[in-house]
């Protein structure tokens, strides 16, 4: 999600709220709801400009780094097909086909058709990227431990709950709201 996008999610979410709080809910609860809404685009758009600063120390874009960040979190040895990436990045598969290619040709990954069906291409990083993302992996590790300082693990795990069944609501929220339409 691009820094304009989050925002424009956020003012919408954030005056749907406030009309609907208008509408006899809670005026408190609403007002909190907002609170919430504008703290995740805002974090939307940090993590955005994270994305952007990691993409540049290797010379690529930021939705190219997030195709390499999910093919480091999944792939377990025969490679990520496209449609899966594609899923977890909530992109189309083509975006993810086109980015992989330039990809591909500048060393970071590589794509193979699957062994079980030719339809489908098997992606993989390339022993240069692991390379590459060794080297940032202190400063990321760092990083990481100032942002979430506030956390110990059993903290951050239910955290990281709460933030997976809210993600689970919206995605209904949304599939709901689609239908309505």
């Amino acid at each position: 999600m691009t820094s304009a996008t989050s925002h424009e999610w956020g003012t919408q979410m954030a005056g749907l709220a406030k009309v609907a709080g208008n509408r006899g809910g809670s005026a408190k609860n609403q007002e909190v709801v907002r609170r919430f809404i504008w703290e995740i685009a805002s974090i939307s758009v940090h993590l955005e400009e994270l994305r952007q600063f990691w993409a540049r120390a290797l010379g690529i874009s930021g939705p190219q780094w997030m195709i390499l960040m999910a093919l480091a979190d999944l792939d377990k040895a025969d490679g990520v097909p496209v449609n899966v990436v594609s899923k977890m990045l909530h992109v189309d598969p083509s975006f993810v086909t086109t980015q992989s290619k330039l990809l591909e040709k500048k060393g970071f990954l590589r794509r193979r058709p699957s062994a079980t069906d030719a339809r489908v291409v098997q992606m993989s990083l390339t022993d240069r990227t692991y390379k590459h993302l060794a080297s940032l992996a202190a400063q990321q590790e760092a990083l990481d431990e100032f942002i979430f300082e506030e956390f110990d693990d059993r903290a951050l795990t239910e955290f990281a709950d709460r933030l997976t069944a809210l993600k689970n609501r919206l995605e209904k929220a949304r599939l709901k709201i689609a239908l309505d339409f």
